[in-house]
């Protein structure tokens, strides 16, 4: 827990740092490397943050990633109307051919629709003079917005005593976990909890236990397939969200739809709303519904959608219907998931860095792949990739319940472990299962 929490400070930290430092940057090169530092530190706080809930909360844990990742797809929403005031709708040099620069912005807008690059060599567009832009001030509040998360962390490491200069002079927030404690532990729960716990932990009480060689040794097959299929089928889900939402916009201003520039530019706002509201109405939903169904109901949407978006490809309305749907059977998911692959291996937290490492790969090369096939196949060929991305997600879905099936079940002393179990505090006043 504190090697996590510090790691959460320091990336936390960093992203406020590169977020001041980016309207300085004056080379490519430079701004290159602030933006790898900070796509390192977003990384590194996905994965702990997930892991931890998952690992503190565990039967529980589904609720608190569906809360998780409401705020990610709230914040993902929020700041783009931060920096909206900041954004310059002329062009950003002041010169004596501004005038005639920012009335050529629409024509080269047009000429980038792809499949017709166009001539972009007689556009005036000026290099030299006054810059005028804004932008750097949605960069320098994002910065300020962002400070307290690094400031609560600090706190929280000094007031559980994590911090060595101040470990002796503070008073831990609770001194045990609360929220996840009904009753008080008798000493025969505390003796048979102290005795499992080694065993249910299975070393992987270190942050970087995941990578230890000894923790595979006599591991079934079905261990190793629980994580690749469950992967797989974030690979997909997570691809879906990046490759829509990066060419849904493409797809609209060409044939079939082909509509106008600004209507085409309304379907990607409304994704993103969809899947934040999806993501808030799984908070209830998962209290009641068990991941792997919602899982389920999710792939099998996806699936639906995208077969209703090539049957009326023709139709401007469904679009927008279909992006709503789209949105919300996509927003849980990434944390049903989560939820469901830890419950089959009985939370140790490893299953959560892998699945968020194969989604993050997912986002990053479906979208390459959508882009190289719709810019020698055109525009049509996004919803049928879309369709076939849906389609292996299902079916690497159905290969993870049928490896759910063959995985071993646990033995009756692991359920002593269990969330439904009080939580014990150990002497130093950290709070364990």
């Amino acid at each position: 827990l504190a090697q996590s929490l510090f790691a959460l400070f320091a990336s936390s930290l960093a992203i406020s740092l590169v977020f001041a430092i980016i309207p300085l940057c004056h080379n490519v090169v430079v701004l290159a490397v602030v933006m790898a530092v900070a796509g390192l530190a977003m990384g590194c706080i996905d994965t702990i943050s997930n892991m931890q809930l998952v690992k503190i909360y565990q039967k529980d844990s589904a609720i608190f990633l569906q809360a998780l990742h409401f705020f990610v797809g709230f914040g993902a929403l929020l700041s783009p109307l931060i920096a909206d005031p900041f954004l310059s709708d002329t062009n950003c040099i002041l010169s004596n051919s501004t005038a005639n620069a920012s009335s050529n912005l629409p024509h080269i807008r047009k000429s980038l629709v792809p499949h017709h690059p166009g001539n972009l060599s007689h556009y005036d567009l000026p290099m030299k003079g006054m810059v005028v832009t804004r932008v750097s001030y949605a960069f320098w509040i994002m910065a300020l917005i962002n400070l307290p998360v690094p400031i609560a962390v600090f706190f929280l490491l000094y007031k559980e005593r994590m911090v060595p200069c101040f470990s002796s002079s503070s008073h831990p927030l609770l001194s045990a976990d609360e929220l996840a404690m009904e009753t008080r532990p008798t000493e025969k729960d505390e003796l048979s909890t102290a005795v499992q716990r080694p065993h249910a932990a299975g070393g992987h009480d270190d942050l970087f236990s995941c990578c230890q060689s000894k923790n595979f040794r006599g591991a079934s097959y079905t261990y190793f397939a629980v994580h690749i299929t469950g992967a797989l089928v974030l690979f997909m889900t997570d691809g879906i969200v990046g490759e829509y939402s990066g060419f849904v916009y493409s797809y609209a201003v060409e044939e079939p739809l082909s509509v106008v520039h600004k209507v085409a530019g309304y379907p990607p706002p409304p994704f993103s709303g969809f899947i934040t509201l999806g993501r808030l109405i799984s908070i209830p939903v998962s209290y009641r519904m068990k991941p792997a169904t919602m899982v389920f109901i999710n792939v099998v949407g996806v699936l639906i959608t995208f077969l209703l978006l090539l049957i009326f490809s023709y139709s401007v309305v469904f679009l927008f219907v279909g992006t709503a749907s789209l949105g919300l059977f996509l927003s849980s998911t990434f944390p049903s998931m989560l939820a469901y692959t830890e419950d089959i291996l009985q939370y140790k937290g490893c299953a959560t860095t892998v699945l968020v490492t194969g989604a993050g790969i997912g986002e990053m090369v479906l979208q390459l792949l959508v882009g190289s096939i719709i810019h020698d196949q055109g525009s049509y060929s996004f919803l049928v990739c879309g369709m076939i991305f849906g389609g292996l997600a299902f079916t690497f879905y159905a290969f993870l319940l049928f490896f759910h099936r063959m995985y071993p079940k646990p033995s009756s002393d692991m359920d002593d472990a269990s969330p439904d179990k009080p939580a014990v505090t150990d002497d130093t006043g950290q709070y364990q299962r």
